[in-house]
């Protein structure tokens, strides 16, 4: 009972802030699950299943304020899913240790970039949404969701720059994008990929599913309330942390 009331807290502190800042759930949810005694491989598909939780909780209170275009949700989900497929699909057998270097460097310059860069992400001005340039946009989705299958935390944050960056988004309007989208259709898939591969830890999955829930919608809550200054900054505090986090698993 002790150790499932730590996971339900730590479990629940790291959805909400994933849900406000637009990613980065497995900044303490897959480290969690590792310490309490999982394997790697079960522990990141069990993750990644607990993960499309968050996207429910926050799908249920972003369809309730309409904040999503369904017709640009369905481009990103055309070329992310086949990434993430393929991400799953080869993620057990790459250097983990590689891997943790490289998503270190580009997590924390995702935070930099932010930080560096004022007016970023703080006005809604749609961009890039057709021809060439919506076909490079889906192309650097499409990678995005390789990394996404294959890699453990922080590649919805990545998928919440390039919204802003690349299509214009602000960040209010592109964590919604990315707690849906990426949260309940890209971690789906992914988690299916694993567990086909590695297995779930079903008894925990019960704990997992209810802080999710629970953490996804309060973090969309207070990021609809709060505006586009505190979700950068919640998006800057979690993409930092989540870059030193990935490079102390990688040392040390």
């Amino acid at each position: 009972m002790l150790d499932l009331a730590l996971l339900f807290v730590v479990s629940l502190v790291a959805n909400t802030l994933s849900s406000l800042a637009g990613g980065g759930a497995g900044l303490l949810q897959l480290p969690i699950l590792l310490f309490l005694g999982l394997a790697f491989p079960v522990a990141l598909a069990t993750h990644k299943l607990a993960s499309v939780a968050l996207g429910v909780g926050a799908t249920l209170k972003h369809l309730r304020s309409r904040t999503l275009d369904w017709r640009f949700a369905l481009v990103v989900l055309g070329f992310g899913l086949p990434g993430v497929w393929l991400g799953a699909t080869v993620i057990l057998h790459v250097p983990e240790h590689a891997a943790l270097i490289a998503l270190a460097v580009l997590t924390t310059g995702l935070g930099i970039h932010s930080l560096l860069s004022p007016e970023l992400g703080q006005y809604d001005a749609a961009t890039n949404r057709a021809g060439w340039r919506l076909w490079l946009g889906g192309a650097v989705l499409f990678l995005i969701g390789v990394l996404n299958g294959s890699l453990t935390s922080g590649t919805g944050l990545f998928v919440t720059l390039w919204l802003i960056r690349w299509f214009g988004m602000d960040y209010k309007q592109a964590v919604a994008y990315t707690l849906v989208l990426v949260g309940l259709f890209w971690n789906g898939t992914g988690a299916l990929a694993l567990a086909l591969q590695a297995g779930i830890h079903w008894p925990w999955v019960p704990v997992l599913l209810a802080a999710s829930v629970l953490g996804g919608y309060l973090g969309a809550h207070w990021g609809l309330v709060r505006g586009n200054h505190t979700i950068k900054r919640a998006f800057e505090m979690v993409t930092i942390a989540t870059g030193m986090s990935l490079f102390w698993k990688a040392f040390f």
